[in-house]
């Protein structure tokens, strides 16, 4: 698709003229003859580049440079003029101007700048583009809810997230943690720079160390080679300590230190090195009271609660379930290449009634596995019915038939058969998605002589 660019010019056969020659190295050409009629264009199309005479009858071109990079920072334009000089060239590129020639002795140059100015505005409507597919993606817009517990949190992270200051994120696992500290870097001032996230819990003591603050070759047993660790790759950026309550005690010194000097040493070294980045935390436990206990420090404690965000559970946000469930269903179809997902009544009233004590995590694993196992009518729609649910979310009365147990476990069978199709017999894959281990699996496909 060819690049659009913008005349306005109040000379009728000067702008034809421009217009014919871009016209004829394939670029679309719109033409205004007023400020007025140029802004109205712009309303409607997507314009890379305006070419601008000054005097225009509604308008200085200078002026009007100012006020369309205020309103489009991403389309660049290029000033004409009858007489140049030297004060009006330096305004128009203060005001935002690529650039500021003079009509006529400038015919040669026109065409290499125009394809210049064109680069840009659309190196920059790329990353416009990046920026928003960003923010979809990890930016407040992508965490689903209207319930007045989630709104309220998800204000309170705005106005901190322009801010550099430390934020803690509590709440119980499955919350969404790690979504808002995502959504916090994404709406801060440290957008551009790199979002680096660890799960302080699943390290052991020397390993963490070493990831936060990196390590000397020759520090310890198999430390061959310098590694810069996370706090120097967050340089500029947002690092984020989930699950901080289980860092063992002297680390957490360490990282006292870094957030009141904004440097740390790596293992094995004696020259600290800086870094400028900002820390967001987050844990399930109370850090107040694992402070009481001698488990954590309490001046890191409130060095990080400087800001605090506590995560609402999934049950005391009832209205926001469909919404999530439709969320993550329309994703899971998406990529299962189903056309139109469809809800059962029964089946978004059981979910409204589960305690959800695994969370949002724990919703996004039902409405996935469900969106697997259904299936898709003749006319297209994709129908979420309660018996897709896990066993112990389906709701009814005890049958007291012997003849149940047979039933029961005949139904079994067809769920794993299903599961095994769809994942093409890979078991790991398999066992996941039916909620068991590994092992349990094997024994009911022996159980049921499904190898």
């Amino acid at each position: 698709m060819a690049d659009t660019i913008l005349i306005i010019d109040d000379e009728p056969r000067l702008r034809q003229l421009l217009a014919r020659i871009l016209q004829l190295e394939d670029y679309t050409v719109l033409e205004a003859d007023t400020a007025r009629a140029g802004l109205k264009i712009l309303e409607n199309e997507s314009v890379k580049l305006i070419i601008s005479d000054v005097k225009l009858p509604d308008k200085n071109g200078i002026e009007l440079t100012a006020q369309i990079k205020q309103t489009y920072p991403d389309t660049e334009i290029i000033v004409l003029t009858a007489y140049g000089t030297i004060q009006d060239g330096v305004t128009a590129i203060k005001n935002g101007a690529f650039d500021y020639i003079t009509k006529g002795d400038d015919n040669d140059r026109i065409i290499p700048l125009v394809s210049r100015a064109v680069e840009k505005a659309n190196l920059q409507f790329r990353i416009r583009e990046l920026e928003n597919q960003m923010n979809r993606r990890h930016g407040f817009d992508s965490i689903s809810g209207q319930s007045k517990a989630i709104l309220q949190v998800i204000d309170l992270a705005r106005r901190v997230a322009v801010t550099d200051t430390t934020v803690l994120l509590t709440g119980e696992t499955g919350t969404g943690k790690e979504v808002f500290a995502q959504a916090i870097h994404q709406g801060s001032p440290r957008r551009s720079g790199p979002f680096v996230a660890i799960n302080c819990g699943a390290l052991g003591r020397e390993i963490l160390e070493s990831e936060l603050f990196g390590h000397r070759a020759g520090a310890f047993t198999g430390a061959t080679r310098d590694q810069k660790g996370l706090f120097a790759e967050a340089n500029r950026g947002t690092i984020f300590l989930d699950e901080i309550g289980e860092m063992p005690l002297d680390l957490q010194a360490k990282l006292l230190r870094v957030l009141e000097t904004h440097e740390f040493l790596r293992v094995g070294d004696t020259k600290p090195t800086k870094t400028d980045v900002r820390v967001l935390a987050a844990t399930n436990r109370d850090l107040a009271q694992e402070a009481q206990h001698g488990h954590f420090r309490l001046d890191l404690y409130y060095r990080l609660s400087v800001f605090q965000i506590g995560l609402p559970p999934l049950r005391d946000r009832p209205d926001d379930i469909a919404g999530l469930a439709d969320h993550f269903a329309r994703q899971d179809a998406a990529k299962l290449g189903r056309r139109s997902i469809q809800f059962n009544p029964v089946f978004v009233q059981t979910l409204r009634q589960h305690p959800w004590k695994g969370n949002i995590r724990e919703l996004k694993n039902v409405i996935e596995r469900a969106v697997i196992l259904a299936d898709t009518r003749p006319d297209g729609i994709t129908e979420l019915t309660p018996d897709l649910l896990p066993y112990e979310m389906q709701d009814g009365p005890i049958n007291t038939d012997p003849n149940a147990i047979v039933d029961l476990a005949t139904l079994e069978q067809q769920h794993i058969r299903r599961v095994l199709r769809h994942t093409n017999h890979n078991k790991t894959e398999a066992a996941r998605l039916l909620g068991i281990g590994l092992t349990t699996l094997y024994r009911k496909l022996a159980d049921y002589n499904l190898e």
